[in-house]
C-alpha cells in the first residue's frame, strides 16, 4: 500500500460509487469491500483505480465532501477528457467550471488536459492570460478552444 492514500467517507452508497468508479476506471480493482451484515452500509473497502489506491466506508450524514478537497484526472488528450468528464458527471453528476465537476455521490473532480498546464506556463504573459481567460469561460475543458487562445494575436 502507498504511504498516503485517501479515503473517502460516504453518506451512504459507498459500496455503489465503488462499484460506479471501477465501470470507469478500466485499470481498477477491489483489495475487499466489507459490508454491514444485513445491510447495504459499507463498513469498510480498500480499492485501486489505475494505479491509485483508496479507502472508503459509508459514515452516515455527519460526513460530507467539500469542494475544497477533489481528485485529479490528468488526461493525455480531449478523447480522455470527454470519456471521463461524461462518465464522471452523468448519472446525476453536475457540471462546473475550469474542468471541475461533482459526481453522482458528491466526490469533486477535476478532468484536466496536460495540454492546459503546457498552455497556461507559456512564458508570453498575453498567450498565457488568453488561455487563462479561455477556461474560465468553459465547463469542460477543451483543447482545441484553449490552443486557440493561446494562439491568437492581440
Amino acid at each position: 500500500m502507498q504511504k498516503i492514500t485517501p479515503f473517502l467517507t460516504f453518506k451512504k452508497d459507498g459500496k455503489k460509487a465503488i462499484d460506479f468508479y471501477l465501470s470507469i476506471f478500466k485499470k481498477s480493482s477491489v483489495d475487499h469491500i466489507t459490508m454491514m451484515p444485513g445491510s447495504d452500509q459499507l463498513l469498510h473497502a480498500a480499492f485501486n483505480l489505475d494505479g491509485q489506491d483508496f479507502m472508503a466506508m459509508d459514515g452516515g450524514d455527519y460526513f460530507k465532501f467539500c469542494d475544497g478537497t477533489s481528485l485529479f484526472v490528468y488526461c493525455n488528450d480531449q478523447t480522455e477528457v470527454d470519456y471521463y468528464w461524461d462518465a464522471l458527471s452523468g448519472s446525476g453528476g453536475q457540471p462546473g467550471q475550469c474542468g471541475w465537476l461533482k459526481d453522482q455521490f458528491g466526490v469533486s473532480w477535476q478532468v484536466i488536459p496536460k495540454q492546459l498546464g503546457e498552455l497556461m506556463t507559456d512564458p508570453n504573459p498575453v498567450k498565457s492570460g488568453n488561455v487563462m481567460k479561455a477556461m474560465l469561460a468553459m465547463t469542460k475543458l477543451d483543447i482545441a478552444g484553449l490552443q486557440a487562445a493561446h494562439d491568437q494575436t492581440n
